[in-house]
């Protein structure tokens, strides 16, 4: 059954400050979708559009989960999450005083997720053995990398069928994160998931994914498959200096 996202003209901003104009994408069923972008650029104003925390001025997002339509104008960001769809926040945004099994708990508190919570609390180990191993420690005493690690878990605990993440590369050491791309890309492998990423890591990102996106000053400046993607001379000059 159909997991997507699409995204019509979205105009968005804070206030009297616009950051989005006219942005138009469409993340289909079982693809993985990189966002590429420097700060300042609009990443994270468009996955709170779609996560119905900012409210976009015009345009319209449509979510599909398991072949049923939505329109976001008319759910809230709980009903998001219930329908089937979770985030990834930048930064993590864990408890860090629980924890990692709370953390983990704490991710299945829809009935569908609650009722399998072991199930996929022991996928998430099987992905991320480290945070079997930490079970019982408080997160804050995890390193950044592990908390990535965790913030993921966490996020797959609801049992998504929409997956977004923001800026999993932030902080992490280069080594770090080619290892935690390459997790997300077994998670969605294992799980049927449909994957939308914010990235400024251009070379690791799109290993994983099978098409992206370039946002430049709130505008889709280039779109295209990983293979066009890298040989676009905005995506040169941007990521890659050349």
């Amino acid at each position: 059954m159909a997991n997507s996202i699409l995204i019509e003209g979205i105009t968005a901003g804070y206030g009297a400050v616009r950051v989005l104009n006219d942005v138009s994408m469409t993340i289909r069923d079982g693809e993985t979708v990189v966002l590429l972008g420097t700060n300042g650029n609009g990443k994270s104003t468009l996955i709170k559009c779609i996560m119905g925390i900012v409210r976009p001025e015009c345009g319209r997002i449509i979510i599909t989960i398991e072949d049923i339509s939505y329109d976001l104008g008319d759910l809230s960001t709980e009903d998001l999450v219930n329908e089937g769809i979770t985030l990834v926040p930048e930064g993590r945004r864990l408890f860090s005083k629980l924890t990692v099994e709370e953390n983990l708990l704490l991710g299945a508190y829809r009935n569908q997720a609650r009722r399998r919570r072991l199930e996929t609390m022991a996928l998430c180990f099987e992905i991320f053995p480290v945070l079997q191993e930490r079970r019982h420690q408080p997160a804050r005493s995890m390193s950044g990398g592990e908390q990535q690690m965790l913030a993921i878990s966490r996020a797959m605990m609801s049992l998504p069928r929409i997956l977004i993440i923001d800026e999993p590369s932030v902080g992490l050491a280069p080594i770090i994160v080619k290892r935690m791309i390459d997790k997300i890309g077994e998670l969605k492998a294992k799980q049927n998931l449909t994957v939308l990423m914010a990235e400024q890591n251009f070379t690791q990102s799109i290993r994983i994914a099978d098409r992206g996106y370039v946002v430049v000053h709130g505008e889709i400046e280039f779109e295209g498959t990983n293979q066009e993607l890298a040989e676009n001379g905005l995506v040169r000059k941007l990521y890659l200096g050349l």
